[in-house]
């Protein structure tokens, strides 16, 4: 069973990639949603213990952890020793269920690919990316977001052209959605035929 795993910078439109992938078929395990779903519930404790007054009503209060984490940086070590293993366990209860339903292939869509040596864990590497000032432009239309807030997620990112240096694929987003998916679909068939060819007799 092919790992493709999808990674890009904030803003660049990875959601809307992963999506799409959806919409051709392939099984997706979206990273982001499962750590909202360990914040309210299996990780809250946890993360409340790390970060005292970040539970409420049994969840993670996203706001008051931001807060805190603008406030000491070095806490996000802290936040991640907590959650990147529950992440993992799901990911790993995920790929297994795919390889019960005979999948030829997954989608790992793992915001941190880079920054966390996910990579090593896959097969193929699909970053999305735009131009800088899109970007920006995505980012900061988003409620509760400020150019500190901003510049302080990019800090803590690999940078997009470091990315794009290493991806097997590259996904534009800079166009529209229409294209986004043509480019999608574009490499789905190419992964199908090189899996037909024996290409990653590994996977």
């Amino acid at each position: 069973m092919l790992k493709i795993g999808l990674t890009g910078s904030i803003g660049m439109g990875k959601s809307t990639a992963a999506k799409l992938f959806a919409d051709a078929g392939i099984p997706v395990n979206d990273s982001d949603a499962v750590v909202h779903d360990l914040y309210a519930g299996e990780a809250a404790p946890l993360v409340n213990a790390a970060f005292p007054g970040t539970m409420k009503d049994g969840a993670v209060d996203r706001r008051e952890l931001g807060r805190q984490l603008a406030l000491d940086p070095d806490g996000f070590k802290c936040l991640e020793a907590i959650v990147h293993p529950l992440v993992r366990k799901r990911e790993t209860e995920f790929l297994k269920r795919q390889r019960a339903t005979g999948a030829d292939m997954v989608l790992l869509d793992i915001p941190l690919l880079f920054e966390t040596g996910a990579e090593a864990r896959v097969d193929v590497v699909v970053v999305v990316s735009t131009d800088p000032q899109i970007q920006r432009q995505r980012v900061l239309a988003r409620e509760g977001m400020t150019e500190e807030k901003f510049d302080m997620i990019l800090s803590r990112q690999t940078p997009d052209a470091e990315k794009r240096r290493r991806a097997d694929y590259l996904i534009d987003t800079s166009h529209s959605i229409a294209t986004t998916r043509e480019r999608v679909f574009e490499i789905v068939a190419d992964l199908k035929t090189r899996i037909a060819k024996g290409d990653f007799r590994n996977a």
